[in-house]
């Protein structure tokens, strides 16, 4: 809490409007009366319900440097909420007062929302013969029984006169009437040829809607789904597989062509839905059903069978009836052509079926097959992290390195993320086997491939571990400087002096083009993090020479913005002079962040005479832009407190 109370007593305006749009602030001020149950966590937190529409669940942790962050349940996405500032500005009240702000109790609400795990504060669905029992509603008082009663009355001849009505004005009543005879006679073919013809006719139809004048053509499915459940019912199920087969293959074309937000595909899927409760009810053996299911996911792009993933999973299939299978799957992989180097697509296709086969085997208790099968495909369909993952789950850690770097070599110009994630299994194994030599040459490598601050942070922690990162951060810098790669033997062959051991893999150097040396932003990005900040304006300076500056500046000028206040705020005030000559409100505010990071640097500094001169001179040359100059007023008063609210 002391922490919480010294960040709120410096606080000011200014550092909120920097933190929430100014609009925000001024709207958080209003909602000041509306926060209740204000507590701090132990962690830093401040948290309390803000009134609003409803009641929110508001989390804001402060931070010195006023990059505070913040939880809202309210729907507001666009930044910190008013309800968040409105949590602030009573918490600095309660300061101002000396009043002690409650720590949160674990079993409040409060923290229940905002902090308890999901496993925690959902409980489980109840167990329905738990639940107590219900009398079921009288059967006179639902709607179905009272046109039961209603119909009951009438005679004979009445219902016959009330049906043929019915029929004279919707046709699809005799339509359903002459089906359900057919299939009462056991009349099956000529319906079944019926459905085919209405699966024709639908899969053919575009499909499609026009957001902008809200026409479209969506075929309708009603009927179709309704005969696949009458001859589910009626236990046609291979029929429905004839069926099912036909609507999928034909539906799949459609939906590819379709541009209806997936509802063609949706009434698709319910259809299918039918068919696949079908398959283990037909008469196919049991290795066929499966079979018939797992061909059709291969190749189901749009997830038209997804129901056939929770089929397959079904305890009634034996490891006889996997075994099956598993010699379907093997002779459609021995049939696919070997693909080409360039040829993805078939390259794709073959790994489906290798990953199909993996769960066949494992599903068989053929899982001795596995790494042989992927041994056998991995220059077919670069199944290298498959192949590794089986290997290590085996125990055999020098054949997974193996293949790790050979995958590598094999993968590195056509598949670079692929090889990168080769080199991932060889750190993250060395790492397990406590090799920290050989962790810092691969942290080394990843560097070299990706300069930045956090590879460089990575390389220093492996390093200082085996005491060699002042040799190893000299040598990299110059790498930064100049491109040279001090792990590679030198244009003329000879070795260079590198102190770590060599990494299993390597990149090689970038082409000339792809990186353009020095690299500014992560030697400066490495300066700040090291707080040589005269080096930072060196090498700004540098930079600005080569007309290297693009996204610099800011970095720049927070950075040494107490070290070297003049070179800041003259960076900010050209931010600052570029965003008002955009003349939009929205630059205007963005302009306004940057001008309270020069007042708390000329308030620091005792210059706030020269703040104050800033700012008239602003109001001069900008007075005829309104909404400036209404911000401008509002700046003017912006390291006020907000403990002074």
């Amino acid at each position: 809490m002391r922490e919480i109370t010294s960040i709120l007593e410096q606080l000011t305006f200014a550092d909120l409007e920097q933190w929430a749009d100014d609009r925000v602030v001024d709207r958080g001020r209003s909602y000041l009366k509306r926060v209740s149950g204000l507590r701090h966590t132990p962690e830093g937190e401040l948290v309390a319900w803000v009134s609003g529409t409803e009641d929110y669940a508001t989390m804001v942790r402060l931070d010195a440097d006023g990059m505070h962050s913040w939880f809202c349940t309210c729907p507001y996405s666009g930044g910190p909420c008013k309800h968040a500032v409105a949590v602030i500005l009573l918490a600095a009240r309660m300061v101002k007062e000396g009043r002690n702000i409650p720590e949160l109790d674990e079993d409040d609400d409060l923290s229940l929302i905002l902090f308890a795990d999901d496993e925690e504060q959902w409980e489980e669905d109840p167990d329905p013969d738990e639940l107590p029992s219900q009398a079921s509603p009288p059967l006179a008082k639902t709607p179905d029984s009272k046109m039961q009663k209603l119909l009951a009355a009438k005679s004979k001849e009445e219902l016959i006169e009330l049906v043929m009505r019915l029929i004279k004005d919707d046709p699809r009543i005799a339509q359903s009437l002459r089906e359900e005879e057919q299939l009462v006679r056991g009349q099956v073919d000529p319906l079944v040829r019926a459905l085919r013809k209405e699966i024709h006719r639908l899969t053919n139809e575009p499909a499609w809607r026009n957001h902008w004048n809200q026409e479209e053509s969506v075929p309708d499915y009603s009927h179709v789904e309704r005969q696949f459940h009458a001859l589910f019912d009626a236990q046609y199920y291979d029929h429905l597989l004839d069926l099912g087969d036909e609507l999928w293959r034909m539906g799949t074309e459609q939906v590819e062509a379709s541009d209806d937000d997936g509802e063609t595909a949706s009434t698709i899927i319910d259809c299918l839905k039918i068919v696949l409760k079908a398959v283990p009810l037909s008469s196919l053996p049991r290795h066929r059903q499966l079979a018939w299911v797992m061909e059709r996911l291969l190749v189901d792009e749009f997830s038209l069978l997804e129901q056939g993933e929770e089929m397959i999973k079904e305890s009634v299939f034996t490891p006889e009836d996997w075994r099956e299978v598993a010699s379907i799957f093997e002779a459609r992989l021995a049939a696919l052509e070997s693909p080409k180097a360039t040829d993805y697509s078939s390259s794709f296709r073959r790994g489906a079926v290798v990953d199909r086969l993996i769960d066949i085997y494992q599903r068989a208790g053929l899982a001795e097959n596995i790494v042989p099968l992927l041994e056998q495909e991995v220059e077919k369909c670069h199944c290298y992290q498959e192949l590794v993952t089986h290997l290590l789950n085996s125990g055999d850690r020098d054949n997974a390195r193996q293949w790790c770097i050979l995958g590598f070599t094999k993968t590195l110009q056509e598949s670079p993320g692929l090889a990168a994630g080769l080199q991932d299994r060889l750190l993250a194994m060395a790492e397990e086997e406590k090799r920290s030599d050989l962790v810092a040459a691969h942290r080394a490598q990843k560097f070299f491939r990706h300069p930045s601050i956090d590879t460089y942070r990575e390389l220093r922690k492996s390093c200082e571990k085996i005491k060699l990162w002042p040799e190893v951060r000299e040598r990299v810098l110059l790498f930064l400087e100049t491109g040279s790669r001090p792990d590679l033997p030198a244009k003329t062959g000879e070795a260079g002096d590198w102190p770590l051991v060599a990494a299993e893999v390597s990149y090689p150097v970038e082409k000339k083009g792809v990186l353009s040396f020095p690299l500014y932003s992560p030697l400066l990005d490495i300066a700040i993090l090291e707080r040589r900040m005269d080096d930072v304006v060196s090498l700004y300076e540098r930079a600005k020479k080569g007309r290297f500056t693009w996204g610099l500046e800011e970095k720049v000028a927070d950075a040494v913005a107490k070290t070297h206040p003049d070179l800041s705020l003259s960076l900010w005030r050209g931010k600052v002079d570029r965003l008002i000559a955009e003349v939009k409100p929205k630059a205007y505010r963005e302009a306004a962040g940057y001008l309270r990071k020069m007042c708390k640097v000329y308030e620091a500094n005792g210059r706030q005479l020269e703040w104050t001169a800033l700012l008239a001179e602003l109001r001069r040359q900008h007075k005829a832009k309104r909404r400036l100059v209404e911000i401008l007023d509002s700046l003017a008063g912006g390291g006020k407190k907000i403990v002074s609210l």
